[in-house]
Protein backbone atom coordinates (compact mmCIF):
# COMPACT_ATOMS: atom_id res chain seq x y z
CA UNK A 1 0.00 0.00 0.00
CA UNK A 2 1.63 3.51 -0.75
CA UNK A 3 1.46 6.38 1.25
CA UNK A 4 1.88 9.91 0.21
CA UNK A 5 4.12 11.52 2.54
CA UNK A 6 2.52 14.59 4.51
CA UNK A 7 5.23 17.10 5.25
CA UNK A 8 3.26 19.38 7.29
CA UNK A 9 2.22 16.80 9.76
CA UNK A 10 5.00 14.25 10.16
CA UNK A 11 3.81 10.33 10.94
CA UNK A 12 5.36 7.56 11.25
CA UNK A 13 2.72 5.44 9.23
CA UNK A 14 5.39 2.19 8.37
CA UNK A 15 8.43 3.44 10.03
CA UNK A 16 6.86 2.40 13.09
CA UNK A 17 9.36 -0.55 13.90
CA UNK A 18 12.14 1.43 13.83
CA UNK A 19 14.02 2.55 16.98
CA UNK A 20 13.86 6.20 15.83
CA UNK A 21 10.86 6.19 14.36
CA UNK A 22 9.98 9.97 15.03
CA UNK A 23 13.23 10.86 13.59
CA UNK A 24 12.64 8.80 10.82
CA UNK A 25 9.32 10.30 9.71
CA UNK A 26 10.78 13.47 9.89
CA UNK A 27 13.88 12.79 7.35
CA UNK A 28 11.59 10.97 4.93
CA UNK A 29 9.15 14.26 5.49
CA UNK A 30 12.29 16.66 4.88
CA UNK A 31 12.76 14.34 1.31
CA UNK A 32 8.96 15.14 0.52
CA UNK A 33 9.23 18.88 1.18
CA UNK A 34 12.57 19.10 -0.99
CA UNK A 35 10.72 17.37 -3.97
CA UNK A 36 7.51 19.79 -3.45
CA UNK A 37 9.37 22.75 -3.67
CA UNK A 38 11.90 21.63 -5.89
CA UNK A 39 9.44 19.88 -8.99
CA UNK A 40 5.64 20.39 -7.07
CA UNK A 41 6.16 16.54 -7.18
CA UNK A 42 4.43 14.55 -4.50
CA UNK A 43 6.74 12.14 -2.83
CA UNK A 44 4.85 8.96 -2.36
CA UNK A 45 6.20 5.36 -0.50
CA UNK A 46 5.59 1.69 -0.61
CA UNK A 47 6.92 -1.06 1.39
CA UNK A 48 10.17 -2.48 0.42
CA UNK A 49 9.14 -5.66 -0.15
CA UNK A 50 6.66 -4.27 -2.87
CA UNK A 51 9.66 -3.75 -5.33
CA UNK A 52 12.40 -6.44 -4.63
CA UNK A 53 13.87 -4.72 -7.88
CA UNK A 54 14.28 -1.45 -6.61
CA UNK A 55 16.26 -3.19 -3.46
CA UNK A 56 18.11 -5.09 -6.11
CA UNK A 57 19.55 -2.19 -8.09
CA UNK A 58 20.24 -0.07 -5.01
CA UNK A 59 22.53 -3.00 -3.58
CA UNK A 60 23.88 -3.86 -7.21
CA UNK A 61 24.91 0.34 -7.20
CA UNK A 62 26.04 -0.69 -3.58
CA UNK A 63 28.36 -3.65 -4.50
CA UNK A 64 30.75 -1.25 -6.27
CA UNK A 65 31.95 0.07 -2.93
CA UNK A 66 31.68 -3.46 -1.56
CA UNK A 67 28.69 -1.70 0.69
CA UNK A 68 26.29 -4.48 2.20
CA UNK A 69 23.25 -2.71 4.38
CA UNK A 70 22.50 -5.10 7.41
CA UNK A 71 18.93 -3.30 8.07
CA UNK A 72 15.36 -4.05 6.80
CA UNK A 73 14.34 -1.69 3.92
CA UNK A 74 10.93 -0.76 5.41
CA UNK A 75 9.95 1.94 2.50
CA UNK A 76 10.78 2.60 -0.97
CA UNK A 77 10.28 5.21 -3.47
CA UNK A 78 11.23 6.07 -6.73
CA UNK A 79 10.33 9.15 -8.54
CA UNK A 80 11.58 10.88 -11.91
CA UNK A 81 11.63 14.34 -12.33
CA UNK A 82 13.52 17.13 -14.80
CA UNK A 83 15.57 14.21 -16.55
CA UNK A 84 16.74 12.64 -13.14
CA UNK A 85 15.23 9.01 -11.54
CA UNK A 86 15.57 9.20 -8.09
CA UNK A 87 15.22 5.78 -5.81
CA UNK A 88 15.06 5.90 -2.21
CA UNK A 89 15.61 3.47 0.41
CA UNK A 90 14.64 3.79 4.33
CA UNK A 91 15.68 1.28 7.08
CA UNK A 92 14.54 0.21 10.08
CA UNK A 93 18.05 1.71 11.46
CA UNK A 94 17.24 5.20 10.67
CA UNK A 95 19.06 5.49 7.14
CA UNK A 96 17.68 6.68 4.34
CA UNK A 97 19.82 5.73 1.04
CA UNK A 98 18.99 7.72 -2.55
CA UNK A 99 20.22 6.86 -5.77
CA UNK A 100 20.03 9.98 -8.47
CA UNK A 101 20.59 8.92 -11.70
CA UNK A 102 20.38 11.67 -14.45
CA UNK A 103 18.93 9.47 -17.22
CA UNK A 104 20.87 11.65 -20.33
CA UNK A 105 23.88 10.22 -20.74
CA UNK A 106 27.24 11.66 -19.02
CA UNK A 107 25.11 13.29 -16.53
CA UNK A 108 25.53 13.45 -12.61
CA UNK A 109 24.87 9.87 -10.49
CA UNK A 110 25.25 9.33 -6.71
CA UNK A 111 24.38 7.86 -4.12
CA UNK A 112 23.55 9.75 -1.03
CA UNK A 113 23.32 8.62 2.89
CA UNK A 114 21.25 10.38 5.74
CA UNK A 115 21.07 9.40 8.99
CA UNK A 116 18.13 9.68 11.49
CA UNK A 117 18.66 12.02 14.31
CA UNK A 118 19.97 9.56 17.33
CA UNK A 119 20.98 6.88 15.26
CA UNK A 120 24.55 5.27 14.92
CA UNK A 121 26.28 5.38 11.66
CA UNK A 122 25.94 1.74 10.35
CA UNK A 123 29.08 -0.19 10.51
CA UNK A 124 29.12 -0.49 6.81
CA UNK A 125 29.84 2.69 6.37
CA UNK A 126 31.70 3.86 9.34
CA UNK A 127 35.13 3.35 8.03
CA UNK A 128 34.49 4.85 4.77
CA UNK A 129 32.83 7.92 4.88
CA UNK A 130 32.49 11.16 6.85
CA UNK A 131 29.24 12.62 7.76
CA UNK A 132 28.14 16.21 7.37
CA UNK A 133 25.60 17.48 9.56
CA UNK A 134 22.97 19.96 8.49
CA UNK A 135 19.86 21.16 10.62
CA UNK A 136 16.40 20.44 9.55
CA UNK A 137 13.29 21.42 10.86
CA UNK A 138 11.36 17.99 10.21
CA UNK A 139 14.21 15.68 11.07
CA UNK A 140 16.37 17.86 13.63
CA UNK A 141 19.97 17.54 12.79
CA UNK A 142 20.76 15.33 9.46
CA UNK A 143 24.09 13.54 9.13
CA UNK A 144 24.60 13.08 5.29
CA UNK A 145 27.38 11.68 3.02
CA UNK A 146 27.94 10.41 -0.65
CA UNK A 147 29.66 8.78 -3.16
CA UNK A 148 29.68 9.25 -7.36
CA UNK A 149 28.47 6.22 -8.97
CA UNK A 150 30.80 4.96 -11.46
CA UNK A 151 29.15 2.22 -13.44
CA UNK A 152 26.35 2.05 -15.16
CA UNK A 153 23.37 0.33 -13.82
Amino acid sequence: MSYEVDYKNVSTTGLESSPVAPALAGLRANEARYFWNKYKAVFTTEPGAAHPDWLAYVAAILSERDIVIAAKPLEVARLECAGIRYTYVFYEDGLCLNVLWTLEDGGKRAVGFKLSDGMPVPAALADKFKFARQKSKLAGTIRGSFFVIKGNY
